[in-house]
């Protein structure tokens, strides 16, 4: 079949490029001539409609992969409320656990003041975490103005088609623009920005706490509770109650749930202070790098406009402005606004110098 199309298709393409020649040629006929003209100005206006001055190969990535991102997308979207709904079931089981089993082994083993210790601590550590989780999944992260505003914008979304001021990104699951995005978390069924994204990482720092606290404090409990596990198919079986068996299961799963979570969650938490340090989010980061890496090559040095100074970034973040606030904001729960509308990025008051640098957005 390949010979026969070869054979056929052979002599109509060296026709075709002998007309084409004789296009090219000023005492062709004028049919001939017309021919090859329309030819070469439908080939232009094809290269026309084609040419992207930003293609590449990560471009070309994209758009392999963009079945993929829709699919990961939509699955995200659909089970954003299953991934709440399992940390909210996952964290209630260990609070139960630490009031049914771990609570009245501390109460007939530790001392008074060992006990009000744990008590208040628990306590303090829970109420952080509930209201941390609250307002990062009910807060919205902040959006630009869609309507014509005097705002200074660095860009034209691709997705919305609206003005995008700096610091913004479209996020594909939320189908919209977010301030300051750093990133869209499933485990919170929203996007973390510019007005969730405090609440965001002190629910990863205090939930980190928890666990890590939890982890160290039933250890010497998951060990015997380990140990009586192990004993269970011996011949004969050790005379332990149906409560007791519960508790020994339960501490085991409790210590490898926290431990579990403590280290997923706390090199989380890591990062996430790392970039906070710097005055980057997750998307900044990649950008920056590349960047960096390009004003490098040109003999130039990059800064980050948005980095103040380690100190400064984490005051920034946190909305502390006096040693007060240090107590009533980062250590209480506080419900208070963040730095700025998320639209323009002037330097804080206590900011004493704005580095002259360059950000690609």
């Amino acid at each position: 079949m390949r010979s026969r199309r070869s054979l056929l298709l052979g002599p109509a393409r060296l026709c075709f490029r002998l007309l084409l020649l004789l296009g090219y040629r000023r005492r062709c006929p004028p049919l001939l001539r017309n021919l090859a003209l329309r030819w070469r100005y439908g080939k232009v206006c094809l290269r026309s409609l084609l040419y992207n001055s930003f293609g590449g190969s990560d471009t070309a990535i994209d758009s392999a992969f963009e079945p993929v991102y829709w699919l990961v997308d939509n699955v995200i979207r659909w089970f954003g409320v299953v991934f709440v709904a399992l940390v909210i079931v996952l964290t209630s089981s260990i609070v139960a656990i630490a009031y049914l089993c771990v609570l009245p082994l501390i109460l007939h083993t530790y001392s008074v003041p060992r006990i009000c210790w744990h008590f208040v601590y628990s306590h303090w550590n829970l109420i952080l975490i509930v209201f941390h989780y609250y307002q990062a999944i009910t807060t919205p992260p902040g959006y630009p103005p869609q309507a014509k505003t005097d705002l200074a914008t660095v860009s034209i979304c691709k997705k919305c088609i609206y003005p995008k001021p700096a610091r913004t990104h479209h996020c594909s699951i939320c189908n919209r623009c977010v301030l300051k995005m750093d990133h869209h978390c499933p485990w919170m069924n929203n996007c973390v920005g510019h007005y969730n994204h405090r609440y965001f990482f002190s629910f990863c720092f205090f939930m980190t706490l928890g666990c890590v606290y939890c982890s160290f404090g039933s250890w010497d409990m998951f060990r015997e509770a380990y140990a009586a596990l192990e004993t269970y198919h011996q011949t004969p079986p050790p005379a332990f109650s149906f409560r007791e068996r519960m508790t020994h299961k339960s501490l085991v799963y409790l210590w490898f749930l926290c431990s579990s979570v403590a280290l997923a969650l706390g090199a989380l938490t890591v990062w996430h202070a790392v970039l906070i340090s710097r005055g980057e989010t997750s998307i900044e980061r990649h950008i920056n790098r590349k960047e960096r890496h390009r004003l490098t090559l040109k003999g130039k040095v990059f800064r980050n406009p948005y980095n103040y100074g380690c100190l400064n970034n984490w005051k920034v973040f946190l909305g502390v402005n006096t040693r007060r606030h240090w107590l009533t904001r980062v250590l209480l729960p506080s419900s208070h606004l963040p730095y700025g509308n998320g639209m323009t990025w002037d330097p804080p008051p206590y900011v004493t110098r704005a580095p002259d640098s360059v950000l690609a957005v």
